[in-house]
């Protein structure tokens, strides 16, 4: 591969006479404009090339493709191919139709599927490099007139853009003129309509639009405005007006440079004016799935609401709580959308439409269903990784609809997994870790408390659920095997728009019980013998809380996009509340231990695109949790906090950062022996990284972290845990490394270096450490390599 990328000595050998090779594009001018949507508007950009060594990885992996690509024989491939499979193609519906000609058919198509990809996009190679760009004459004037479009429809209506190019040998570069000149403003916006509903209704509104005094021009908003003014009159009894409806006057003033904008909104084709619907009594059908043969279906009406079921299995009640169409209400399109996502999520139909039949100024709704398959069987078999090295597991999963005929959902469970972890008792290296959980749940599409028709009704916007689930969990780590059985009823809601999520869960109690290797015992027994309780962590006990979680997503994180986005989690929970109220004997009796403390958790996450090529993206992460009461200052070991890892502080090894300014015993080798887990009270993460596109499916990132664990209380056998406001900032650990991702859309591998910056277990004054990575050997125990499954935030 090293030869590959640098056999490439010249991207500019083998170009033909007039030809040129695109070095560098720079637009000139910009004093207001958005430099990033400008350069965005260029048809053809440079490759992206190596310093000092002048050559492309893409260009070089895509001409080592194309040296192997030859579309002729694939075309002469194509059209044997395309020959044999029509020649079965004749026989398809006859009693020649052989099983052997069939799988043969099946395969030809296949082939030809292929064949038709690489002759569009090339072998693997090309897919994955970049071809080089050589100057095109017809893309930049396209450029340069797309700029001035943008320019025009941002408010520089005198705006004037050109271009200049450079020639050096073989090479070009162009330089994007740009004169903005005034700005437009807006004076004035009003609106003009003969329609006096319409005209009432928009100067009400008048304080949500797009379009204010004073502002730029943007193009853009008058997009937006026109779509506003359909969606409010939509969701005010105008069925049947469309934006088409609306139009816009624009008139300039070039010496003041202002323009007044004029709202039109013009008369129906067909009608002297726009008409307000009402909506009549609702119609809703179930239609049997196409095995089934029904001669006659259940007609019932509930809610002014007329069912036809092809079967009683369906409630009702539960069905009219997610339909939010009243007889005698306006039409409102808002809730005709919100009907039918609402319907959607009780994940029981495998379509809903609704349509209208219109009689005068009356709307029928009817809204049209037919039910999902009944089970539903997953399985999957991938890799993952929470700690170090990534290992196989396989899961498998049933889901069962409509399980009690209230629309309930049943799911079960079950996942097997193996992945390599570092072992707490070890000499080094990386262990085996195996984990079993399988799970039994009951979803309702409904809050079982309170338990009302109108809670029901209210309610149902806002997707209600409650969970009912029982499980088992199995972990065999090299320290300890830990099984825990738990019981949880939680309730799930969301808002309306779907940013925010929030969960409840008003029960959340667990049985866990730990069997601890040898080595491991006599380390907690030896930590306890220095006033360090750990141990108790690992007792028989019961750990029982109630907690909650709100998820704020702003503008769609985490999904494709250029826009900014940021996500907000925030969570609570308090463990042992219950046993403030109750008698708590029962776990007595059994002698389990058992456990009270609240913890809190803030993780906010936030994406900015800089270029089409680049994003910045950042995470801080705040997390305390207090045991207080039975607890003797032990939390379960769930509990704990830890830093370090491929999902935090990268250049630490995982759960083995902090807490605080703790040392950790030397080995012989003059290195920090990082064998044990140091679990704390209170967490802080700051992870800041710039992603870069690359070539093809691989992306780089450059990234800083940083970040520490502490404890609320002094630890005698770990000084310097505690966290104390007068020095914490001086224990924050900083680490800093490179990343290679592979994205291929479904799966995203990751493997990021990372290098310690400032090491708080050092003495103060010696903490940074960077400059070791490059001057001593042992400055390379500084380094630590992560592999990852998917973006780390």
């Amino acid at each position: 591969m090293f030869v590959l990328v640098f056999s490439s000595c010249s991207l500019t050998k083998g170009l033909k006479e007039g030809e040129y090779l695109l070095t560098s594009t720079t637009i000139k001018g910009i004093q207001e404009s958005d430099r990033n949507t400008l350069n965005g508007l260029i048809k053809q950009q440079p490759n992206t090339t190596l310093p000092l060594l002048g050559t492309s990885v893409g260009v070089s992996v895509y001409n080592f493709g194309l040296s192997m690509f030859d579309s002729a024989t694939l075309l002469n491939r194509k059209e044997s191919f395309s020959q044999e499979r029509k020649s079965l193609l004749s026989k398809r519906d006859t009693a020649a139709w052989s099983k052997k000609e069939q799988r043969r058919f099946q395969k030809l198509s296949n082939n030809l599927t292929s064949l038709d990809k690489k002759l569009t996009y090339g072998n693997f190679f090309m897919r994955t490099g970049n071809p080089r760009v050589v100057y095109d004459s017809l893309a930049t004037v396209e450029s340069s007139r797309q700029m001035l479009y943008y320019l025009q429809n941002n408010g520089f209506f005198d705006a004037q853009t050109d271009f200049f190019l450079r020639t050096n040998g073989k090479k070009a570069t162009v330089d994007y003129l740009i004169s903005e000149n005034a700005v437009y403003k807006i004076d004035s916006f009003y609106t003009r309509s003969d329609n006096d509903d319409i005209y009432k209704l928009l100067l009400a509104r008048q304080a949500n639009s797009f379009v204010k005094s004073g502002n730029p021009y943007i193009q853009s908003d008058l997009t937006k405005e026109r779509q506003r003014v359909e969606d409010l009159l939509k969701d005010n009894g105008f069925y049947t007006f469309t934006r088409s409806y609306i139009e816009y006057n624009v008139f300039k003033d070039t010496v003041t440079h202002i323009v007044n904008i004029e709202q039109v909104i013009r008369k129906p084709i067909y009608s002297d004016n726009h008409q307000i619907f009402v909506l009549d009594s609702i119609y809703f059908s179930l239609d049997a799935p196409e095995s089934i043969e029904i001669k006659q279906s259940q007609q019932t009406t509930y809610r002014d609401i007329k069912f036809d079921l092809y079967d009683d299995k369906y409630s009702e009640k539960i069905i009219s709580s997610r339909i939010f169409l009243n007889k005698g209400d306006l039409y409102n399109k808002t809730n005709v959308i919100e009907t039918q996502r609402q319907l959607a999520n009780l994940d029981l139909f495998r379509f809903v439409n609704i349509a209208f039949d219109t009689l005068g100024d009356v709307l029928r709704p009817r809204i049209y269903t037919q039910p999902n398959q009944k089970y539903q069987i997953t399985n999957q078999l991938g890799a993952s990784i929470t700690e170090q090295v990534p290992g196989p597991f396989f899961s498998h999963s049933l889901r069962n609809r409509n399980l009690f005929r209230g629309a309930e959902i049943f799911e079960f469970f079950f996942r097997a997994g193996l992945e390599g972890v570092v072992s707490a008792t070890g000499e080094g290296g990386v262990f085996r870790s195996r984990e079993l959980n399988t799970s039994a749940s009951i979803i309702f599409p409904q809050f079982l408390l309170p338990f009302t028709r109108s809670s029901l009704e209210t309610f149902g916007r806002y997707n209600p659920r409650t969970r009912t689930l029982i499980g088992y969990n199995y972990v065999d780590r090299p320290e300890y095997i830990r099984e825990s059985v738990n019981g949880v009823l939680s309730y799930n809601w969301n808002t309306r728009n779907l940013r925010q999520q929030y969960t409840f869960n008003v029960l959340d109690a667990n049985f866990i019980r730990s069997n601890l290797s040898n080595d491991f015992r006599e380390i907690l027994e030896d930590l306890q013998n220095q006033g360090n309780n750990l141990i108790n962590s690992f007792l028989p006990s019961y750990v029982s809380s109630i907690s909650g979680q709100v998820i704020i997503n702003f503008n769609q994180y985490g999904a494709f996009q250029r826009n900014k986005a940021s996500l907000l989690r925030l969570f609570a929970e308090s463990g042992g509340t219950t046993l403030n109220f109750v008698n708590n004997s029962f776990v007595e009796e059994r002698n389990l231990a058992y456990f009270q403390f609240l913890k809190f958790q803030a993780d906010f996450r936030r994406y900015i695109p800089i270029t089409r090529e680049q994003t910045f993206a950042y995470r801080l992460n705040l997390g305390m949790a207090r045991p207080y009461g039975v607890s003797n200052g032990i939390l379960p070991y769930e509990k704990y906090f830890f830093a370090g890892g491929s999902t935090g502080i990268r250049a630490w090894q995982p759960r083995r950062l902090g807490p605080g300014s703790f040392s950790p015993p030397l080995l012989e080798n003059g290195l920090f022996d990082y064998r044990f887990e140091q679990p704390g009270d209170i967490l802080f993460e700051g992870m800041f990284e710039l992603r870069s596109k690359i070539y093809g499916y691989f992306d780089g990132a450059f990234f800083i972290d940083i970040g520490n664990s502490w404890t609320f209380q002094e630890d005698p056998t770990r000084p310097g845990a505690n966290f104390e406001f007068n020095r914490f900032y001086r224990e924050l650990a900083v680490g800093t490394g490179l990343g290679l991702r592979m994205d291929f859309d479904f799966l995203v591998l990751r493997l990021d270096l990372g290098i310690k910056a400032v090491d708080p277990a050092r003495e103060p004054g010696q903490r940074f450490v960077l400059d070791e990575f490059f001057t001593s050997r042992l400055g390379r125990s500084n380094a630590v390599f992560n592999i990852g499954i998917g973006y780390p935030f």
